[in-house]
């Protein structure tokens, strides 16, 4: 399931789903409007994880739970911990952190 926060909960979420993808962006990013889409056809392809988008700017502690020092940025967690994350606005990055939360 892919949700867009409106709240800054991602702890909350981190600690009551098994495994997550993160995308974080922003509004004025142009390469997060390009990776959105692809990521949520990959939330829609892959129901076992729940997917959430970040807004960086706009929710600051749910930012803190990977290094964003860029954007996109794809964070995966299994467990509440953060496996692996990447940036960039390369399909084959989402499907290398996907893949590690899947446990594939």
């Amino acid at each position: 399931m892919f949700t867009e926060l409106t709240e800054d909960n991602l702890e909350q979420l981190l600690s009551t789903n098994q495994k997550v993808m993160v995308q974080y962006g922003a509004s004025w990013c142009g390469n997060c409007k390009i990776t959105k889409p692809k990521f949520k056809r990959m939330a829609e392809e892959n129901p076992e994880i729940e997917f959430y988008y970040v807004d960086a700017e706009k929710l600051p502690n749910s930012r803190k739970f990977a290094d964003v020092s860029n954007l996109p940025t794809f964070a995966g967690f299994v467990g509440g911990e953060l496996v692996k994350q990447a940036q960039g606005n390369k399909v084959e990055i989402i499907q290398e952190i996907k893949d590690a939360v899947a446990g594939n």
